[in-house]
């Protein structure tokens, strides 16, 4: 009976449900495209083709991804990766709950600004300097700046999508 009063209790936060599943989309998509488009059936083609398509519209240098098998790359590289795998870090501190730094960065508001676009810019500034012929690609470099920069997202945002930012306001 104590589970169901705390079900009725805290509501299903839809807005959180569902950026989970499109974060979990964000991270298998990548990854399943290369098996997909070697199974050689119609319909797994078909969709791991979906997926290199959205892949080509939202990384700005897919053919940098790295081979997974047979000699198919991942829909994105690993810069863009690195930014799913710090958005998963944050969603997972979140769902760990510890109550004293959830929701920092909204919190502050204009004072955490500077922090939040430091996080944020890392990814910008990274990519242009590689265009800028300062360094060339490296999948361990590219993938630390996609994580700090998913991080900066995710502390910004999974507060509201999660609906803890409002919670921890009330307490």
């Amino acid at each position: 009976m104590t589970t169901l009063a705390r079900r009725i209790a805290h509501p299903i936060h839809w807005r959180g449900l569902i950026a989970d599943l499109v974060l979990a989309g964000l991270l298998l998509g990548p990854l399943a495209a290369p098996f997909l488009q070697a199974w050689g059936l119609l319909v797994p083609r078909t969709v791991s083709g979906i997926i290199y398509t959205m892949g080509m519209f939202v990384c700005p240098q897919p053919a940098q991804g790295l081979a997974l098998y047979d000699a198919q790359i991942m829909a994105i590289c690993m810069r863009c990766y690195g930014t799913v795998l710090g958005l998963l870090l944050t969603r997972l501190l979140y769902a760990a709950d510890t109550g004293a730094w959830c929701g920092w960065l909204p919190r502050y508001g204009l004072r955490a600004l500077p922090i939040f676009a430091a996080l944020i810019f890392t990814y910008a500034t990274e990519f242009a300097g590689q265009i800028a012929g300062l360094w060339g690609f490296n999948n361990l470099l590219v993938t630390a700046v996609g994580l700090l920069t998913g991080a900066g997202i995710g502390l910004m945002f999974h507060p509201i999508l999660q609906g803890q930012a409002a919670t921890r306001r009330r307490e």
